[in-house]
């Protein structure tokens, strides 16, 4: 019978409801197997790096992923829970052939992901991952003999690697002394790696969110919920607050009063201090297409270059990579240092930023407030699983929203391509008329009969 090509990979990786398709442990341990088959290359014994966060599910996931590598003659280091660039890391240290990495970064516990990482660490490409589709029903037919079978183990010291590996990237002539950093790592993956990587490096560390229970993750906590962390900044008088996300590469921080610094601040801090420092590539940094103008005019009224590219941390990798650039990342967050790593570290962003606050002994809300933003509304509309983006009212909606904006702003609406989604932004001088359009679209959408009511952000 002839097989047809599953598609399973969206913009990160492969996502969805636990135990629903495509995250049951049946796909799990077939996308494993398509995996190696995929990524082997040579006759030495192949080695897969696998990292999960807290979520319940990841106990039905894990095993199944590493009973497909297995059965390929795989060998396996388990780590446990570790944030998603710390296994993009061990990839690379311990010379694997692959490093996986169970999330769904902010979602909710119900969802669970697989992220997959080549040997140099990177995300695997849109090409790869279509070879593991093709892959997926056939991989079987090449399992590997009894004798052939591989191993698995765990690695007790994975967590103390990626502390000193974090903490080797903060500069050495400085400390946290004296600083008092709340740290919220949102239930998830870092909720033992960062107040120690802080509290090592001298800080004062607040820690919140940081008692995973396999259901609370993300929940009223992290980067989805950065309240939570603005509250105890205020209620504690600290310096400063970070909030990372349930695998933390994604941060957002908060000033000694509690105001937000979203991933569009924290770039334009980094990416001026590295261009002062002559640390910064000539090409300059790659943000997305949801990045603030005001961020794009400040910084190159500044001598600084933005790239734009399509919404997703991968994808700013790639730019970056194809351009030469060592700074890039999402409004959102995702903040990739390529000098040190090769996807978003919310850890490693957050002490680029601590050290410009230490360096100039002011006042965050001083230091990290760069630029001010255009007026920006973002609005999330559900979706019953399908694209209205080609219904003719929604379109129409588009196109009178873009005329109305002209040259002095933008509009973008697209689908999520990690949760059933229709996202709609615009921007402009004029913040009555961006709001207006929002809701022209958003309604637009809604009224299809097939979108539940928006939520703006």
């Amino acid at each position: 019978m002839k097989s047809t090509t599953r598609k399973l990979f969206g913009t990160d990786g492969i996502r969805g409801t636990a135990n629903r398709e495509p995250m049951t442990a049946d796909i799990a341990l077939k996308v494993a197997m398509a995996a190696a088959l995929v990524l082997r290359r040579g006759d030495h014994r192949h080695l897969a790096v696998i990292g999960k966060d807290t979520r319940l599910s990841g106990y039905l996931i894990e095993p199944a992923l590493t009973s497909g590598f297995i059965a390929m003659g795989m060998d396996v280091v388990l780590v446990g829970p570790l944030p998603t660039p710390a296994i993009a890391m061990l990839t690379r240290s311990l010379r694997a052939d692959l490093g996986v990495m169970i999330s769904a970064s902010h979602n909710p516990f119900e969802d669970n992901g697989i992220k997959l990482f080549g040997p140099d660490g990177f995300k695997l490409s849109d090409e790869i991952e279509a070879q593991i589709e093709v892959a997926f029903d056939r991989a079987a037919d090449q399992r590997a003999t009894s004798k052939g079978l591989g191993r698995a183990k765990r690695l007790d010291d994975a967590g103390g690697r990626y502390i000193e590996f974090v903490k080797n990237t903060f500069p050495k002539r400085l400390r946290l002394d004296g600083l008092k950093v709340v740290v919220d790592c949102a239930n998830g993956a870092a909720y033992k790696v960062a107040p120690t990587v802080l509290w090592e490096l001298g800080a004062e560390v607040v820690p919140v969110a940081v008692a995973p229970d396999g259901l609370n993750i993300n929940r009223k906590c992290g980067t989805t919920a950065p309240e939570t962390m603005q509250e105890a900044v205020v209620a504690h008088g600290a310096d400063l607050g970070i909030a990372l996300d349930g695998d933390a590469d994604r941060l957002i921080m908060a000033d000694e009063h509690g105001r937000i610094l979203d991933g569009d601040q924290l770039m334009a801090l980094i990416a001026l201090n590295w261009h002062r420092g002559d640390r910064l590539a000539k090409s300059g940094l790659v943000a997305t297409v949801m990045s603030n103008l005001g961020f794009e005019r400040h910084l190159a009224g500044n001598g600084v270059a933005v790239t734009r590219t399509q919404v997703g941390d991968r994808y700013v990798v790639e730019t970056m990579r194809r351009i030469g650039s060592n700074l890039g990342g999402e409004q959102s967050g995702h903040i990739i240092l390529g000098d040190y790593s090769t996807t978003g570290d919310g850890l490693i962003a957050a002490l680029e930023v601590l050290a410009a606050v230490v360096e100039t002994g002011a006042p965050a809300s001083q230091v990290c407030k760069v630029f001010e933003p255009v007026p920006q509304l973002l609005r999330n509309v559900r979706v019953n699983g399908v694209d209205l983006l080609d219904d003719r009212a929604v379109k129409a909606a588009i196109v009178a929203g873009e005329r109305r904006l002209g040259k002095a702003g933008r509009l973008l609406v697209r689908k999520s391509g990690t949760e059933p989604l229709i996202r709609i932004m615009a921007e402009g001088e004029d913040q009555a008329l961006v709001a207006e359009i929002v809701d022209s679209v958003a309604a637009a959408v809604t009224a299809t009969g097939r979108a539940e009511e928006s939520a703006a952000e």
